[in-house]
């Protein structure tokens, strides 16, 4: 297991070539610590884990890994379906201002067509990460005050990651941060 910056753990997601509403997240408090906790995965492309903490309000700073290359019968049930979970999306950057031209009218269009059609809160979300050319996303199980049962179990099943990444982790808050934050 090769331990990187979280930013390019997003970034592999990003250029996976993955079915972007594939993807499905959990993610909460870290356990034991500052920052938080996230597992990323997608049936191609397998599971990321992440561990991130806010340095400041401009700056997040964090490590991840992939810890498994599929998601097999033992990890489905540990990430969530559409049917009872939020939503998370993965959303790059715009490259010029023609480009930002262009997605805000396609945004435009999905918005007029939901607001003159009958719909639903699951189809307007698809059509607006197919409209910003989302690259991931999907259904999510989040609770910013504590940790969800599923992100538990997901760092039970990769307990070695965990340890590792907590360190790592840890590290990185020492060494920005120093001992008076805490």
């Amino acid at each position: 297991m090769r331990v990187r910056d979280w930013q390019d753990i997003l970034e592999d997601v990003v250029e996976s070539g993955a079915d972007p509403s594939g993807w499905r997240a959990v993610a909460g408090d870290r356990r034991g610590g500052v920052g938080e906790d996230m597992f990323l995965g997608h049936p191609a492309v397998g599971v990321f884990q992440l561990k991130t903490f806010a340095k400041n309000p401009f700056e997040v700073q964090g490590v991840g890994s992939r810890v498994a290359r599929k998601i097999d019968d033992e990890l489905e049930p540990l990430f969530p379906v559409a049917e009872n979970a939020g939503r998370f999306g993965v959303n790059q950057g715009i490259e010029d201002k023609d480009e930002a031209k262009t997605r805000a009218k396609q945004l435009e269009t999905v918005l007029e067509t939901h607001a003159d059609a009958p719909t639903t809160g699951d189809a307007l979300f698809e059509d607006v990460m197919d409209a910003l050319d989302s690259p991931a996303f999907g259904p999510m199980e989040y609770d910013m005050y504590d940790r969800p049962e599923r992100l538990e179990n997901l760092s039970d099943t990769f307990e070695e990651a965990e340890k590792l990444l907590t360190s790592e982790l840890d590290d990185l808050i020492e060494e920005d941060i120093g001992r008076g934050f805490h």
